[in-house]
């Protein structure tokens, strides 16, 4: 008897069969139902290892489905099908794995044997859109610790490589501010940052990433390990940027322009290398005000990228009239990419966007060669994610560096 079990959910008796004859030839026991009842009977006596469930059922359809094995906990790896199209059934596969369901596939009737064969060997399962809570989400804040933090340099920042999609060169770095707590450890930004600009202390922390990130930045630039690495002359070390990311409430601070170019000259940073990332919703809450700082951080030498771009509802106009230099796609749609077409159609569509305004397009999120590989033939500009780098700390960037040099 084997260990891998699929069981099937189908209101048509010989789709369940072809089913069936196709998970046998990949060495998986199979039983197909049409009844909910009794599917949910197997479940719980027979403990599958793969389900393979039809949206549309008479008696109770596959989201009331999806919904009831979320709550029961269930980790059976579950293939999606179903007749309807495939833009419903992409969205089901995404409200599934956000449910956090291991979804493995979405399989569009009729269907190819040898695809439903790739999907029953795969190890690979759709990655939620929306991240869950981590373990330190109940974490709450202080004001008197948070000043602390800021004060004390608690605050500590990792760094994320972005490279050329076309060279595989690296671009820039994107810094990514940590709290490092002296009873709770490391804490991540959407623990504190939003605490921060609740209560009045988003500014100090900006100007505390800034002056740690831009102090690690002209170390890094002036390290000769690095350059030896990235190939000497063969490297504009000035074209090589860092990305820091803005608060919405910054965007209201009259004096930010200065003080951030005031850091840059007191760290010897070239402005042109910095690039302020700003969401696409923050920029759009007060377009006025927005225009006003953006316009003044541009003067000053520093790039703009907007950020989780394709996420938000902002007009065209209001996108044009703002000093932007980069696109940045949400990485909902990048780490989708290879399971959902709507999600390759939306990038191509920021990729020709940018590139018609003259701006560069970064793609956030890319988690596989295949990934890479499609924004290499959509024309994309730059990349960052798990297939290239994981988040790391500054001393821990020449190794990174030497390793993809080897």
């Amino acid at each position: 008897m084997t260990d891998r079990r699929l069981l099937i959910l189908d209101d048509d008796p010989q789709i369940g069969q072809t089913i069936q004859f196709i998970a046998e030839g990949v060495s998986l026991e199979s039983i197909a139902t049409q009844e909910p009842e009794e599917f949910f009977r197997l479940l719980t006596d027979w403990q599958p290892t793969h389900i393979a469930l039809d949206l549309v059922m008479p008696q109770m359809d596959g989201v009331e489905v999806i919904a009831e094995l979320a709550q029961r906990q269930c980790k059976a790896q579950i293939i999606i099908t179903s007749g309807v199209g495939s833009r419903i059934l992409d969205a089901a596969g995404r409200s599934a794995a956000e449910h956090g369901l291991n979804i493995i596939g979405v399989l569009s009737k009729p269907f190819s044997p040898s695809t439903l064969r790739t999907m029953l060997t795969s190890t690979e399962t759709i990655k939620p859109a929306v991240h869950l809570p981590s373990a330190l989400s109940r974490f709450k804040a202080t004001i008197p610790e948070l000043e602390e933090a800021i004060a004390n340099q608690q605050l500590v920042m990792a760094y994320q490589p972005k490279i050329e999609c076309a060279t595989g060169k690296l671009s820039g770095f994107e810094a990514l501010v940590r709290w490092d707590h002296p009873q709770h450890g490391i804490i991540m930004p959407d623990n504190f940052v939003p605490f921060a600009e609740e209560n009045g202390l988003i500014s100090g922390l900006t100007d505390a990433v800034l002056e740690q990130s831009l102090r690690w930045f002209t170390s890094f630039q002036r390290d000769r390990e690095v350059g030896l690495s990235l190939g000497n002359a063969a490297v504009d070390m000035s074209a090589i940027t860092l990305s820091i990311n803005l608060s919405a409430r910054s965007l209201h601070e009259t004096e930010l322009a200065d003080r951030m170019a005031r850091v840059c000259q007191h760290t010897g940073i070239d402005t042109r290398q910095v690039i302020f990332e700003v969401t696409e919703t923050s920029a759009m809450e007060d377009p006025v005000i927005s225009l006003d700082l953006l316009t003044r951080l541009r003067m000053k030498g520093f790039n703009l990228s907007i950020d989780d771009f394709g996420t938000g509802f902002s007009s065209m106009i209001q996108l044009v009239r703002l000093p932007f230099s980069e696109i940045k796609v949400d990485k909902s749609f990048v780490m989708n990419a290879m399971e959902s077409k709507e999600s390759r159609t939306v990038i191509s569509s920021i990729v020709d966007l940018g590139q018609s305004l003259g701006l560069k397009v970064t793609a956030e999120g890319v988690e596989n060669s295949n990934t890479l590989e499609f924004l290499m033939e959509q024309g994309c500009d730059l990349a960052q994610g798990y297939h290239i780098a994981r988040p790391m700390w500054g001393e821990n960037i020449v190794a990174w560096i030497k390793d993809r040099s080897a």
